[in-house]
């Protein structure tokens, strides 16, 4: 190039450089305080937000995404679609530049959340969940995750937007994948981001996110995504942690809009709870879940953020009057359903009707894959390792569970705490327990042994038959089944869970009378099954259900006033009701406890 034609360029480059120099301090100057400060802001909540973020990258190669550690020992949030093609055991990275094992807790596959447990540490840097209900439209987040699975340097990316919207729902995929009342921003949400945290702009964790809206399967991101809320989460955190498949949750009836707006019962089964508890076709739905109804789309949304088997706040209006009461919510699937749909092998979605998938372009005529030659030097898809010893003791498989190590970790701790002063291994001969009823101050006297249960209460004296099944004894009359309720209730304090029969840990959940998500085991024996609560500031038996049919009401027996009885705390008042009915408050003020009987317990 000669110089007569360079000379020009350069004259250009020297002007440029004076004017950017010139124009720099003027920049600078003109920021107005508050923006800088707000950026400073801005950088400070994702380098603090960052911390907790998790790249996911499952084992063999099967792909990965993105997650966020929630406590001190490890245990993240990701997504359901995330962790089923990876299996069991994944590696994690975090932005300490670390790389670390993980295991499978429990999944929700409905709802599209899975919990896994990183391992190596029990100070991991954590993520604060706050209360996503008060997210607003318009409000600043981020997303920080491994889109593309870019993070192969251990580096998240961070993507910035805003709430685009609230309380929104998007239809599963079959009776899989339901985001109900989640969160949609503008952040960039692609491919490899599901499972990462949405921050606010504090960088505290309002949601996970899971689900994006792309361009004709292009897999691009168009500035819609969709975070599952994290209170949603909150309510299904305990039961994950069980290391089960968790179920969502159905009411037993459906709803519709009338001409003047209000929200209508349009269909309900006679056998659900919400219809034992008085709601009828045509009634006006007023409140669920403590949330006022307005649309079915809200109803839907409220729906969705709950667990199988809780019991949720309800109000309607029918036959001109208003009616507060609660009713437990059964599974959207059976147990076997749920099972087979879990461990089904993921696919790639379907194309819509009359949209082409770019895989497989035009109308050519397929024809069969031919074997590729090995190209030299030609990277291979890694194999897929197995833990290293210290990390596969952490997984057992079971049916029905993710992961069954966890059940059994929390079936012990919580027994443990219940039994703390109350061993009653040995107290294997008769209890007798005296005391009166509420109901007149009538003496009562009830007899439990191996091979003898019977009580005398004000209105009579009834008697088990042991050897026959006891979903049919629910004797006494109006209480639901006391006598089995209590017959089970001794063999499993004197066996203990793993000699009872199948006892497993359900999670957390709110029950009648106890403060908080209590600890929940569920107990199957002789046909009937028990659903037992336990108080979380104290660890002790509070609540005792016994389902005899699982279409009508348990009897519940609610255990306070512990008092010590040779040594062992024993409950010496017990509030029995079967529904809305109260059949009565027994207070003890006599317990024998007999030892003795070894090996009679059956």
């Amino acid at each position: 190039m000669s110089i007569a034609r360079i000379a020009p360029i350069f004259s250009y480059l020297s002007c440029l450089t004076l004017l950017v120099q010139l124009a720099l301090p003027v920049i600078a100057q003109d920021v107005p305080a508050p923006v800088l400060s707000a950026e400073r802001q801005r950088i400070e909540a994702i380098a603090k937000a960052s911390k907790s973020a998790v790249a996911v990258f499952a084992n063999g190669g099967n792909g990965g995404g993105s997650g966020v550690v929630i406590s001190p020992d490890g245990y993240a949030l990701t997504n359901f679609h995330v962790v089923q093609p990876a299996g069991s055991y994944m590696k994690c990275s975090m932005n300490d530049g670390r790389l670390y094992d993980a295991v499978i807790v429990g999944i929700d596959p409905t709802g599209d959340v899975a919990v896994i447990k990183l391992l190596g540490r029990d100070d991991f840097p954590t993520a604060k969940m706050v209360d996503s209900d008060q997210v607003k439209v318009g409000d600043w987040c981020f997303a920080v995750g491994n889109p593309f699975l870019l993070a192969t340097d251990f580096q998240p990316t961070v993507t910035h937007g805003i709430v685009s919207g609230t309380h929104r729902y998007q239809y599963p995929a079959g009776t899989l994948l339901e985001y109900a009342d989640c969160i949609q921003t503008d952040a960039a949400i692609n491919p490899g981001n599901s499972g990462g945290p949405l921050y606010d702009a504090n960088g505290d964790l309002i949601g996970v996110n899971g689900r994006g809206s792309f361009e004709k399967r292009g897999r691009v991101n168009v500035g819609v995504g969709y975070a599952i809320s994290i209170n949603q989460i909150k309510h299904f955190l305990g039961c994950l942690k069980s290391g089960r498949f968790v179920d969502h949750a159905t009411a037993g009836f459906s709803v519709g809009t009338s001409e003047d707006g209000r929200v209508l019962v349009s269909n309900i089964l006679e056998n659900s709870d919400a219809y034992r508890r008085g709601l009828r076709y045509d009634a006006e739905v007023v409140a669920f879940g403590g949330r006022t109804i307005g649309t079915t789309n809200a109803f839907k949304n409220v729906l969705g953020i709950y667990p199988k088997g809780w019991r949720v706040p309800l109000t309607y209006r029918y036959d001109g009057k208003t009616v507060d009461t609660h009713v437990r919510l059964t599974g959207v699937h059976a147990e076997e359903e749920l099972l087979e749909l879990v461990q089904r092998k993921p696919k790639a979605a379907a194309p819509k009707p009359g949209e082409k998938d770019p895989k497989m372009p035009g109308d050519k005529k397929p024809t069969p894959e031919q074997p590729k030659p090995k190209v030299p030097g030609a990277a291979e898809k890694p194999k897929e390792e197995p833990p290293p010893p210290e990390v596969a003791k952490l997984i057992q498989p079971r049916r029905g569970y993710a992961n069954y190590y966890f059940n059994l970790q929390n079936r012990e701790r919580v027994w443990k705490a219940a039994s703390a002063g109350a061993d009653f291994s040995a107290q294997t001969g008769e209890w007798k327990l005296k005391g009166t009823h509420s109901r007149g101050d009538a003496a009562i006297e009830i007899t439990l042994s191996s091979d003898k249960v019977e009580g005398v209460f004000p209105a009579e004296k009834a008697t088990l038959d042991l050897s026959k099944d006891l979903d049919t004894q629910l004797a006494p009359s109006g209480s639901g089944g006391l006598l089995v309720a209590l017959h089970l209730w001794r063999q499993l304090l004197v066996e203990g869970p793993e000699k009872f029969g199948d006892v497993y840990y359900y999670g957390t959940g709110p029950q009648r009378g106890i403060d908080g998500l209590a600890d929940v085991f569920i107990a199957t024996r002789n046909v009937v099954e028990m659903r037992l609560a336990f108080d979380p500031a104290t660890g002790r038996l509070a609540l005792l259900e016994m389902v005899s049919d699982a279409d009508e009401d348990p009897c519940e027996v609610q255990f306070s006033d512990y008092r010590e009885v040779n040594g062992r705390q024993f409950p010496h008042s017990l509030e029995v009701r079967r529904g809305e009915f109260v059949f009565g408050k027994l207070t003890l003020n006599d317990v024998q406890l007999t030892a003795g009987d070894a090996g009679a317990n059956k």
